[in-house]
């Protein structure tokens, strides 16, 4: 599968060091930002992840920097589906404009609230949250 999605914000005076520049770990949690809006386009907010006690845990996390971004320039964070399977890889390209400013992955488990790996394949949500991806790419070909 290799559906994606796209937000975008401007970058908070908080996210930056002395120099006016974003600090190097905001950008994972940019990434947190592009997966939860991803799924909330698919009408699958985490929300509804907890609730049905299935969680995505991280087991893997890079982040390639090629330009810098500053306080105030407004950021698009492209985040996509790559494999899902037992583990579900997202990826992330992070522009200014049309400035690619940084690309990365995450690696995810889906398990229970007690920390377990599950067979998501079995669980109602995961048919729910894969056929949200399959229209959504069927709608986009």
């Amino acid at each position: 599968m290799k559906f994606s999605g796209k937000t975008s914000f401007r970058v908070r005076y908080a996210e930056t060091d002395k120099m006016g520049i974003v600090y190097h770990a905001n950008y994972l949690v940019w990434f947190e930002v592009g997966r939860s809006e991803l799924f909330r386009d698919l009408n699958l907010p985490y929300t509804i992840f907890e609730e049905q006690d299935l969680e995505l845990t991280i087991i893997e996390a890079s982040c390639r920097y090629r330009q810098s971004a500053h306080y105030d320039d407004e950021i698009t964070v492209i985040t996509r589906v790559n494999i899902f399977s037992r583990k579900v890889t997202f990826s992330y390209l992070v522009y200014r404009d049309s400035t690619l400013l940084a690309e990365g992955k995450t690696v995810h488990l889906f398990i229970n609230r007690q920390g377990r790996v599950i067979n998501a394949h079995s669980h109602p949500l995961w048919q729910k949250m894969q056929s949200a991806i399959e229209k959504r790419e069927r709608e986009d070909s």
